[in-house]
C-alpha cells in the first residue's frame, strides 16, 4: 500500500490528530505560517488564538494540569518562540506535560542571523526534557510522536519541536505509525521489590512518621492509592504547594501544607519526625528552609519517578525509583501483608501533633485600614464555589492565601506556578483549564501585579466563549515583595506601589478594563458585598467575569519561615517568637 504524500505542514497536523490532540493554543507568524494553512482544515483540532505566546504556553499548562492530558502550544520563530520560554521553563519546574511546536527559518538560513531567527533549540535545551530541530519533512511524524512520548512518560515535562520553514513546505510520504527510536530513554516505572519491603519495615519500626507528599502524586494519578496508604498507616500527612488536592483537606490525618508559608503543625511535624515517607516530592528549598537542619532526626524513604531527584538534596535511606501510583500500590500490598489487619500505634505522636493543631490553628488578623481582608475574600470564593471547581493562582501573597484558605478535596483542582514562581500565570492557565474542563467552574485568583502581565487573554476568553472568573486581590502593590520590605528592609517600599486600588488614584481601572474586554466587571470594597459578587460571577456564564476586590495592603502571609533559616524558626505571626526553639 502506497503511503500518502503530504507536505511537512500537513504531516504536523495529521500527526497531532492521530495522537489524539484536540486543542492547540497559539499565534501564527511567518515561519509557522505553512502549518497554519492545513490547521484551518482540521476537524479534530480546536485552535485558540491567543494575544501573546506566553499566554499560549500557560494556557497549554492549565489545560494539561486540569485534565491530566498533554498541553500543546504553537508559535513562530524568533520572538514568537522566545515568548514561549517562560511557560516552557514553568512546565519544566512543575513537571507539566507540554508540547511546544515552533517554526524556524529555512534550513539554508540557519546561522545567518536571518529575519526572526533564534536558536530556540539551544535556548530551551536546559528547560526541556528534549528539544528537536527538524529540517526534513519525512522526519516530522517521528519527531512529533517521539516528543509526545517523552513529554507524557516518566517524569512529565515540556518537549520542543522546532521545524524549519522549508521542511513544512516540502513533501514526503507520510508513514504512520513512525518508528520511535529513543536510545537511553527508558523511564523506570515499576519499583524494586526489595526496596518496597525495606520501606514497609522502616514504616513499621518508626514512632513518628510523616507522609511528605509532593506534586508527583498528582501527576501520577495516585490520589486513591495515597488515601489507602495513609489510612493503613494512620500517620500525619502534609501536601506541598504542588500537591494541594492530592489528599482531602477534610481528612483528619491531613496537617496542611509544609514549608515557608505552611501550617505550624505541618512544618513542625516534619521537623520532629523520625521518618519521612516522601512521595513525589523533591525537598524543594521552599519546603526545607535550611536543608542541613531540615528534619534532623528523620530517616528518609524517597519515592520519585526521576532518579536524579533522589539524593540530590537529602540522603535517602530507602531510595525507590518508580511511578508513584505503582510504588504506593505495591507498598500498600506489602504493608497489608505485614500488618495483617492491625495498625501501628502512633498515639503519642498524634498527641504531640494535635497539641500543635490546638495551639497554632491557621488564621489571620483583620485589616486595620478599613479595606477587605484578602484571606476572607479567598476563603469565601472557595466556600461558595465548592470542591469541584478549579482554582488557578498567580504568584505572591494571593497564591499562598489560596493554598491556605481554600479547601481542596480532589486532585487537579489547584493550579499554580510552584517552582518558577511565574507572575502572569493565572489568567491564561485558567483559560486553558476551562477549555479542558468546560463543565467546571474555573477561577483565576490573581494579584493586581500579576493580572497586568497577561490580562490581554481576557480578549481570547471573550471571543472564544471561555467564561472564566477572575478575582483580583487588589492591594495596590506587589504584595509579597512589600511584605519582605516590611520585614527585612525597614519598611523601605522601593518600587512596589502599583496605584491600582488606592483612594486617590486607580490606574488602571480594572472594572473599565474588564468592560473593554467584553467581560462583566465588578468592584467590591465592602465586606457585605463579597458574597453577592462571587455568586453573581458564578451565575454569569455568557462572558468572563472580573471582580476587583480592594483589600488591605498591609495584610501578610503567616505562618512564615524566612528564606534560608531552619524550619524550627517558623513564626506564627509577625511579632510572635519562633514556634519552636529546636529543643525537645
Amino acid at each position: 500500500m502506497t503511503n500518502e504524500v503530504l507536505t511537512g505542514a500537513q504531516a504536523i497536523i495529521r500527526s497531532l490528530e492521530l495522537l489524539g490532540i484536540d486543542t492547540i493554543f497559539g499565534l501564527p507568524g511567518g515561519a509557522i505560517l505553512p502549518t497554519y494553512d492545513p490547521l484551518m482544515d482540521s476537524k479534530k483540532i480546536r485552535h485558540i488564538l491567543v494575544r501573546h505566546e506566553q499566554g499560549a504556553g500557560h494556557a497549554a499548562e492549565g489545560y494539561a494540569s486540569a485534565t491530566g492530558k498533554l498541553g500543546v502550544c504553537i508559535a513562530t520563530s524568533g520572538p514568537g518562540a522566545t515568548n514561549l520560554v517562560t511557560a516552557i521553563a514553568d512546565a519544566h519546574m512543575d513537571s507539566v506535560p507540554l508540547l511546544a511546536i515552533t517554526g524556524q527559518v529555512g534550513s539554508q538560513l540557519i546561522g545567518t542571523d536571518a529575519f526572526q531567527e533564534a536558536d530556540i533549540v539551544g535556548i530551551t535545551m536546559p528547560i526541556t526534557k528534549h528539544s528537536f530541530l527538524v529540517s526534513r519533512p519525512e522526519d516530522i511524524p517521528g519527531a512529533i510522536a517521539s516528543a509526545v512520548q517523552i513529554a507524557t512518560t516518566g517524569r512529565p515535562g515540556p518537549v520542543l519541536v522546532d521545524v524549519t520553514k522549508d521542511a513544512q513546505v516540502k513533501t514526503a510520504e507520510f508513514v504512520w505509525p513512525p518508528k520511535i527510536d529513543l536510545p537511553g530513554y527508558k523511564p523506570v516505572t515499576k519499583p524494586h521489590g526489595k526496596q518496597i519491603q525495606a520501606a514497609a519495615s522502616m514504616i513499621l519500626e518508626s514512632k513518628k512518621p510523616v507522609l511528605y507528599v509532593g506534586g508527583g502524586v498528582i501527576r501520577a494519578g495516585a490520589h486513591k492509592e495515597l488515601l489507602a496508604l495513609a489510612e493503613t498507616i494512620g500517620a500525619p500527612l502534609t501536601t506541598t504547594l504542588m500537591a494541594r488536592g492530592a489528599f482531602p483537606d477534610s481528612h483528619p490525618q491531613h496537617l496542611g501544607m509544609p514549608g515557608m508559608h505552611g501550617t505550624v503543625p505541618a512544618v513542625t511535624a516534619l521537623q520532629k519526625a523520625d521518618l519521612l515517607i516522601t512521595l513525589g516530592a523533591r525537598f524543594d528549598d521552599r519546603v526545607t528552609g535550611d536543608a542541613k537542619s531540615f528534619a534532623p532526626g528523620a530517616k528518609v524513604i524517597h519515592v520519585d519517578i526521576d532518579p536524579a531527584e533522589i539524593g540530590k538534596i537529602r540522603f535517602a535511606d530507602v531510595p525507590i525509583v518508580g511511578d508513584a501510583k505503582e510504588v504506593i500500590t505495591e507498598l500498600n500490598a506489602e504493608l497489608a501483608s505485614q500488618l495483617k489487619g492491625k495498625k501501628p500505634d502512633y498515639s503519642e505522636w498524634w498527641q504531640f501533633v494535635n497539641g500543635l493543631r490546638e495551639r497554632y490553628p491557621l488564621g489571620y488578623s483583620e485589616p486595620t485600614d478599613g479595606k477587605l481582608s484578602p484571606q476572607h475574600v479567598i476563603q469565601r470564593i472557595g466556600e461558595l464555589s465548592g470542591p469541584e471547581a478549579i482554582f488557578a493562582a498567580g504568584v505572591g501573597q494571593h497564591q499562598m492565601w489560596s493554598a491556605q484558605f481554600i479547601k481542596y478535596e480532589r486532585p487537579n483542582s489547584w493550579l499554580n506556578s510552584g517552582g518558577a514562581g511565574t507572575m502572569g500565570y493565572s489568567v491564561p492557565a485558567a483559560m486553558g483549564a476551562k477549555v479542558g474542563e468546560p463543565d467546571r467552574l474555573v477561577w483565576a485568583i490573581d494579584g493586581d501585579g500579576c493580572f497586568q502581565m497577561t490580562n490581554q487573554e481576557l480578549a481570547t476568553c471573550t471571543i472564544n466563549n471561555i467564561p472564566i472568573k477572575v478575582a483580583i486581590i487588589n492591594n495596590s502593590s506587589l504584595g509579597m515583595v512589600r511584605q519582605w520590605q516590611t520585614l527585612f528592609y525597614n519598611e523601605r517600599y522601593s518600587n512596589t506601589d502599583l496605584h491600582t486600588g488606592t483612594d486617590t488614584i486607580m490606574v488602571p481601572d480594572f472594572v473599565k478594563l474588564a468592560d473593554a474586554y467584553g467581560c462583566l466587571g465588578i468592584r467590591v470594597e465592602k465586606e457585605e458585598e463579597i458574597d453577592a459578587a462571587i455568586k453573581l460571577a458564578i451565575e454569569t456564564n455568557d462572558r468572563p467575569v472580573v471582580i476587583d476586590f480592594i483589600v488591605g495592603r498591609d495584610a501578610m502571609v503567616w505562618p512564615m519561615v524566612a528564606a534560608g533559616v531552619s524550619n524550627d524558626a517558623v513564626q506564627y505571626a509577625r511579632d510572635a517568637a519562633p514556634v519552636w526553639d529546636g529543643e525537645e
